[in-house]
């Protein structure tokens, strides 16, 4: 079975999380800069048989999507112009930051790694999949 990676796309870093063999469970597994993610989704690819990518879709209360969605519909080209035998699909990424920070805050780390933003990212991108896995079995 192919697994699905979910993406926490940033301007500086996108946080990365991976299916287990099964599909029923999300692992954050890296935190990427921005200007080497697909060089790393390439190792991760072959090292992988990857099905789906999942970017996260960052939409206001009202809907409307956030100021950087230009930015991520680019990203996106770039992942089907290099991917192009992987599908890609959206899933709405509303308060995972926020749920990661409040996930990071409660665990018994110490303060420098709490505020570790790369933490934050892979973490943000484990629970886009993991929602978007939950969604999908329903």
């Amino acid at each position: 079975m192919s697994r699905i990676i979910a993406l926490d796309f940033g301007l500086k870093r996108i946080g990365i999380a991976i299916t287990d063999d099964s599909n029923k469970l999300a692992f954050g597994i890296e935190t990427s800069d921005y200007s080497d993610i697909i060089k790393t989704l390439r190792v991760i690819t072959k090292q992988y048989d990857i099905g789906i990518f999942v970017v996260g879709k960052p939409l206001k209360m009202n809907n409307i999507p956030s100021l950087i969605e230009c930015n991520i519909q680019n990203f996106i080209k770039k992942l089907k112009k290099e991917f192009s035998n992987i599908v890609i699909e959206r899933y709405d990424e509303r308060f995972t930051s926020k749920i990661a920070k409040k996930a990071i805050s409660s665990c018994r780390l110490n303060k420098n790694k709490k505020r570790d933003k790369k933490l934050v990212d892979k973490v943000s991108a484990t629970l886009i999949l993991q929602s978007y896995l939950q969604k999908k079995s329903l």
